[in-house]
């Protein structure tokens, strides 16, 4: 069994609850998106295996992950990102934000999400019980592609992507 952090909306941990069993109740807890870009300015996006317990078969950002009790979001973001995809790179935290949905399975999220970014150029080798496949998209062919086929992303990975989207173009003026 693995064991979350619930939080209140401020992010103060206020205990911790066996993940099916927290999003079986719809209960807040901290969670980790990574976007991680190349040279090219591409992101690198996952498609999650189809055997996931929610959104199997979907595609979303580089990786995500619950912090273990004890954890800090960076060491689980770094510790994520080698498990899921097989490298490590320099991450910086970006901004976070709470979102909430309920999955047809009778699961739901909660999440007070931190979003990471990071840069990579090298080999990426994703574990096969997380994820299906992967690419490197342009944001101007993702945009395009989430406008026209939105069934094909998860949830959070739209919130997060509108939210980065600024962040990014502040950042490169």
């Amino acid at each position: 069994m693995t064991n979350i952090i619930l939080v209140d909306e401020q992010d103060n941990q206020i205990g911790t609850e066996e993940k099916i069993k927290a999003h079986q109740e719809n209960k807040l807890h901290r969670a980790i998106s990574v976007f991680v870009f190349n040279s090219k300015n591409e992101l690198l996006l996952q498609q999650r295996a189809k055997a996931k317990y929610h959104c199997g078969g979907l595609w979303s950002n580089t990786c995500c992950t619950h912090p273990s009790p004890g954890e800090t979001v960076l060491e689980a973001a770094t510790r994520r990102l080698g498990e899921e995809m097989g490298f490590e790179c320099p991450l910086k935290e970006v901004f976070s934000f709470i979102y909430q949905v309920d999955f047809d399975n009778g699961l739901s999220e909660h999440e007070y999400d931190h979003v990471f970014i990071g840069q990579f150029d090298g080999q990426v080798v994703p574990n096969p019980e997380e994820a299906d496949s992967y690419k490197w998209v342009s944001l101007k062919d993702l945009q395009q592609d989430i406008k026209n086929n939105p069934q094909d992303y998860t949830y959070w990975f739209k919130i997060a992507l509108e939210k980065l989207i600024p962040y990014l173009i502040k950042t490169n003026q």
